[in-house]
């Protein structure tokens, strides 16, 4: 590349004698240089804005979490001067999460946003967050979360996937067309759980259930026709696609929260210069923290609103609902859970109990 600069500028000052005068001596080396060096300057002093981002996700268009991921693409945007754009498919329009994850491996999508289910075929320690009753609250899961960050972002880091930020789903109730009372109750009813994951469908079945496996974008096909008759979702998510009007029943139960997050793929985050990095991972946490505050204000208020059109709300009662769920939760540590990750959200959750316990106690 030097020797062609050298040819380069040696033509330049040719090409500016007076014709018939005699030819001079090329310019000096060291001039040469300094204009091969003030070339390359003017090349890498604007650097080149890379190729657009593709953001598929199943979350609703225009709902709370589709507008953060909007939010975030423009603050991306924002942060580097337009060197990093990303764009939003919400709705499912890129398919499934099985059919996003595989155009994810094939570079046709970079990043995703993803629900349990998409998680769980990445890396099955985020099915820590399925467990029946192992979380009590908001507080707790979000200390939880954080002391598995670390841990679960160096897993999936080889697997081809960078974790830029969580994001609050809802906490999990029961929907069913007809009233479930008893645990028996709802082993009878044909239960809905996600397409791809073989390993809860079976665990699922080993603990007496009937689950009934298909993609998320296929719920409502099956509520119609009788292919499901009840499915674990949060109150929000029943609202916004609109299941609760063929589950006109909701166990208010708390079963377990719905976490998702936001991912890359590695190929495209090493593309992004270094110093972007952690403005983008500070916007992806700016949606992590809207999520928090804002999910479980529109959980409440979407129960409320289903109310109001027919929605009937029962209690589960009697202590066999969280001595039986919590006992089954307990057999996914090792077989739906690794159990080093198992061991580590209990060892975080106990400890979060240990500082919220009153003096005393």
């Amino acid at each position: 590349m030097v020797r062609q600069t050298d040819q380069a500028v040696g033509r330049a000052f040719q090409a500016r004698l007076p014709v018939g005068r005699p030819e001079r001596a090329a310019p000096p080396r060291s001039l040469r240089l300094l204009v091969t060096v003030a070339v390359f300057l003017s090349v890498t002093a604007f650097p080149i804005a890379q190729a657009p981002i593709k953001l598929a996700t199943v979350v609703p268009e225009a709902s709370i979490w589709d507008k953060n991921l909007k939010q975030m693409a423009e603050d991306w945007k924002q942060a580097t001067d337009g060197r990093v754009t990303v764009t939003v498919y919400g709705g499912g329009s890129q398919g499934d999460e099985s059919t996003v994850l595989r155009k994810m491996r094939l570079d046709a999508l970079q990043a995703a946003a993803f629900t349990a289910v998409g998680l769980g075929t990445i890396d099955s320690a985020f099915n820590v967050f399925d467990i029946p009753f192992f979380f009590d609250s908001y507080d707790e899961l979000n200390y939880v979360t954080d002391k598995l960050t670390p841990v679960i972002r160096k897993r999936i880091e080889p697997k081809g996937f960078v974790l830029l930020n969580w994001g609050h789903g809802g906490w999990t109730q029961v929907f069913t067309k007809k009233p479930v009372q008893t645990v028996d109750d709802l082993k009878k009813v044909k239960l809905w759980t996600s397409a791809g994951n073989d390993r809860m469908v079976q665990w699922f079945k080993s603990n007496g259930f009937e689950p009934r496996a298909m993609a998320m974008t296929d719920i409502m096909t099956g509520l119609t026709t009788g292919m499901i008759e009840g499915l674990p979702t949060p109150p929000l998510a029943a609202l916004m696609f609109q299941w609760y009007r063929q589950t006109p029943y909701m166990l208010d139960i708390g079963l377990a929260p719905i976490v998702g997050a936001s991912v890359i793929t590695t190929k495209t985050w090493k593309t992004i210069p270094d110093a972007d990095k952690p403005k983008l991972l500070a916007a992806a946490d700016a949606v992590e923290q809207r999520l928090r505050v804002d999910v479980p204000k529109q959980d409440q208020s979407s129960i409320e609103m289903m109310t109001k059109q027919g929605l009937t709300v029962t209690k589960a009662t009697g202590p066999e609902w969280r001595t039986e769920l919590d006992s089954l939760g307990k057999t996914m540590r090792g077989e739906m859970v690794p159990a080093d990750i198992y061991d580590l959200a209990n060892k975080a959750r106990e400890e979060f109990r240990r500082q919220r316990k009153p003096a005393g106690q």
